[in-house]
């Protein structure tokens, strides 16, 4: 178990790693310490490698992302809260693009399977509170929704605008369609 000023010290890195990976990939581990306000000593210590970080960094914004799913049912109706929930996947997304070339080769084998069992949970979360509410499919199932989201990972991270459309679109197609009477 750290200490509170040593889980501080790990903490305040991640952070620092984290806005410094989206701002540019190539970020270096001397960088990251100086804006940290820690010794090369320490970061290495918690992070032997550029790739622990990385990984770090990433396995902290999988953690967000995948309980994002229930914080956003708790405080929005279902297609509002899957909506929000897409935003939350693209961000995601988008920094795992700016890092992918690292971050594929040290995460693939290490955590895809967990990731997608996992990832697969909170989408199948959503998307049960949009098909009790109604508004959503009953015919489509949490792992027929990814394949709908794959441009995530081929638009530029600039494109918010365009991204934000598409997603729109994606949730239309989940949407209930209206019976006319």
């Amino acid at each position: 178990m750290l200490r509170t000023d040593a889980q501080q010290n790990r903490g305040r890195i991640v952070e620092i790693a984290r806005q410094a990976f989206a701002r540019d990939a190539t970020a270096t581990m001397q960088s990251i310490a100086r804006a940290a306000g820690v010794g090369q000593g320490t970061l290495y210590r918690r992070f032997p490698t550029r790739e622990a970080l990385l990984v770090e960094v990433y396995r902290e914004d999988f953690e967000r992302l995948t309980a994002a799913a229930g914080v956003l049912l708790a405080e929005h109706p279902p297609v509002a809260a899957l909506r929000r929930w897409f935003d939350e996947l693209a961000a995601f997304g988008h920094l795992k693009h700016a890092l992918s070339s690292v971050l594929d080769a040290v995460t693939r084998a290490e955590l895809h399977d967990d990731q997608y069992d996992r990832i697969l949970a909170a989408v199948g979360q959503l998307l049960d509170a949009g098909k009790a509410s109604g508004e959503l499919r009953s015919d489509i199932a949490a792992d027929e929704v990814f394949p709908l989201l794959a441009f995530l990972w081929h638009v530029a991270p600039q494109s918010d605008e365009r991204t934000g459309h598409l997603l729109d679109l994606v949730l239309d197609g989940l949407r209930e369609p209206r019976r006319s009477t």
